[in-house]
C-alpha cells in the first residue's frame, strides 16, 4: 500500500484520552512532563489552556480531549504534558499536549499499520497517520503536523512570543 510507504517510524509514545488509545511519533516527542501550574492566557481559545515555562521557555499547552471535541476532563495523577515538536513556517516550535495518562513508547512495524479510514467527507481524518494494532485494540497514530490549522498554531505562536517577550520585560524592569 502506497500510504503505508509515508510513515518511516516505527516507535510512538502511546497516550490515553477518555478509553481511547493514541499514540505520537517518538521523533516528534521532546519529553513528558506531570501536569503543573498552567498559567492561562486571556482570549486565546479553548483547547490552549495556557502556557509553562520550560527551562525559561514559553510552551503553549493545547488540551487534546478539547481539541478532538471529546470534552474536559477531571485531572488525575496520571494526568500529562507531553512536549512536542511541531514545524510552523520552517520554525521549529514546542507545544505542550495535555493528555489523561501516557502509556508506554511501543514499536509498530509498516505492516501492522492500517491507512486511516476513508469515512466520507463529512470527517476530518488528515490528522491520522495511520491505524496501529496494540494486543486486541486500535491505536490511533496521529499525524501533529496536521493536527491543528494554520491559524491555530499562529495564534500559538503569537501567544509564545508575547508571553517571551513579557517574561523579559519583566526581568529588565525587575
Amino acid at each position: 500500500m502506497a500510504e503505508q510507504d509515508t510513515i518511516d517510524t516505527n516507535q510512538y509514545l502511546t497516550f490515553k484520552l477518555s478509553e481511547e488509545i493514541f499514540a505520537l511519533d517518538i521523533a516528534k516527542v521532546r519529553e513528558v512532563l506531570e501536569f503543573s501550574k498552567v498559567t492561562k492566557v486571556p482570549q486565546t481559545p479553548d483547547m490552549m489552556i495556557g502556557v509553562i515555562n520550560l527551562r525559561g521557555s514559553v510552551v503553549p499547552v493545547i488540551n487534546l480531549r478539547l481539541k478532538f471535541g471529546m470534552g474536559e476532563s477531571e485531572r488525575t495523577v496520571n494526568t500529562c504534558i507531553i512536549i512536542i515538536e511541531v514545524s510552523i513556517e520552517d520554525e521549529v516550535t514546542m507545544i505542550g499536549a495535555l493528555v489523561d495518562s501516557v502509556n508506554e513508547v511501543m514499536d509498530m512495524d509498516a505492516e501492522d499499520i492500517e491507512p486511516p479510514p476513508k469515512i466520507g467527507t463529512q470527517l476530518k481524518t488528515e490528522f491520522i497517520k495511520g491505524m496501529g494494532k496494540q494486543e486486541e485494540r486500535f491505536v490511533i497514530i496521529l499525524d501533529i503536523e496536521k493536527i491543528f490549522s494554520m491559524e491555530e498554531l499562529a495564534i500559538v505562536q503569537d501567544v509564545t512570543k508575547e508571553e517571551s517577550l513579557q517574561s523579559i520585560e519583566a526581568v529588565e524592569t525587575a
